[in-house]
C-alpha cells in the first residue's frame, strides 16, 4: 500500500485563534494535494513560556479550540489529522502537552500525553523545565488506522529509543515525533535521532516542527522531516517559516527494511554485571 502523507511546519505563537488559522490553511493545501495524513507540530495551538500567559489561554480538553478546528478539519477534507500537540488545562493546576489523532469523520482516535519533560540547562543560558509546569504522560500509544500502524512520541521523547523499540515492537509501521526543538539542539542532533529512530526500527517517521523566531522570544530549529525504514530523507524543509513537507509512503517497505535487518527478531534479554576493580587494576570475571 502506498499513501501520501504530510508534516506541517509552522511558527506559532502566543494567539490560539491566530494559530489555529494557520493551522487550517496549511492542512487544508495537504490535503489538497493529496494527503491523507497530516501531521501538525508540537504547541500547535501557542508557543508561550510566560506561565500567567499561557494559563490565560488554557482550556481543557472539550473546550479546547484546537481541539475542535482539528475535528472539523479532519470531517471536511476526509483525512487523518494529527496535532502534533496542544496545552491542555488538568483539573489538578497542571498541563498536559497533548497529541490527539482524528479521523475522517472528525473523531477523536486517540490522544497521547508527551511521557519525557524536558528539563535541562543549555550552553547558550537557556533554562528549561517542562515538568514544572507539566505533567507528563504514562501510556505510550500505537493505532492500527486502514493504512498503517501508527505509534506515538513528542519532541524530547526522541531521546528515548527505548519507546520507539516498544512501539516498532508492537507492530507499529509509521513513528510520529512532532517537536519544538530548540535551534541550539536541533543544529546538533534533530536530524540525526530522527534518522537513528527510523533505522533502528526499521519504520517510516513522519516529523512536523516549529520553525524560526517565536512571539516569546524562543527560537525554534524547523527542519521538518519525512524519512524512510533505510534512515533516507525522503523531504524536509528549511529552518525557518512555515512549509507543507510531502512524501509518498511505500507500507511495503518496511517489511522488506525488518526483513534485511531483522533486529527486532534478533533482540535477546540479558543481565548487566558491574564488576569491581581488583587493587592491581584487573577485573572481575
Amino acid at each position: 500500500m502506498t499513501i501520501k502523507v504530510a508534516a506541517i511546519q509552522m511558527c506559532s505563537g502566543v494567539d490560539p485563534e491566530k494559530n489555529v488559522a494557520a493551522m487550517a490553511r496549511l492542512v487544508r493545501e495537504a490535503a489538497g494535494r493529496g494527503a491523507v495524513y497530516v501531521q501538525t507540530p508540537e504547541m500547535t495551538g501557542a508557543i508561550q513560556k510566560d506561565r500567567n500567559g499561557l494559563m490565560a489561554i488554557l482550556r481543557d480538553e472539550q473546550n479546547d479550540i484546537v481541539v475542535k478546528a482539528a475535528s472539523v478539519l479532519a470531517r471536511e477534507l476526509k483525512i487523518h489529522l494529527h496535532v502534533g500537540s496542544t496545552a491542555i488545562a488538568l483539573d489538578d493546576g497542571k498541563i498536559a502537552n497533548r497529541g490527539f489523532l482524528f479521523g475522517p469523520a472528525g473523531e477523536k482516535i486517540c490522544s497521547y500525553d508527551k511521557i519525557h519533560m524536558f528539563d535541562v540547562d543549555l550552553d547558550n543560558g537557556e533554562s528549561w523545565r517542562e515538568s514544572s509546569v507539566y505533567r507528563p504522560g504514562a501510556d505510550a500509544r500505537v493505532v492500527d488506522l486502514p493504512f498503517a500502524k501508527l505509534g506515538f512520541a513528542i519532541c524530547y521523547d526522541v531521546r528515548f529509543p527505548a519507546l520507539f523499540r516498544a512501539e516498532a515492537v508492537a507492530g507499529a509501521q509509521i513513528l510520529t515525533v512532532p517537536a519544538a526543538f530548540t535551534r541550539q539542539t536541533g543544529e546538533a542532533h534533530w536530524e540525526i535521532l530522527l534518522r537513528a529512530r527510523a533505522i533502528e526500527n526499521g519504520a517510516f517517521l513522519v516529523a512536523a516542527a516549529q520553525a524560526g523566531k517565536h512571539e516569546d522570544g524562543r527560537e525554534t530549529f524547523g527542519h521538518s522531516m519525512i524519512i524512510d525504514p533505510w534512515g533516507r530523507v525522503l523531504a524536509s524543509a528549511g529552518g525557518t517559516g512555515e512549509a507543507v513537507v510531502m512524501a509518498e509512503l511505500d507500507l511495503s517497505a518496511v517489511k522488506a527494511a525488518r526483513d534485511k535487518v531483522p533486529n527486532l527478531k534478533n533482540a535477546r534479554d540479558f543481565t548487566l554485571d558491574i564488576l569491581p576493580v581488583l587493587a592491581k587494576g584487573g577485573v572481575t570475571v
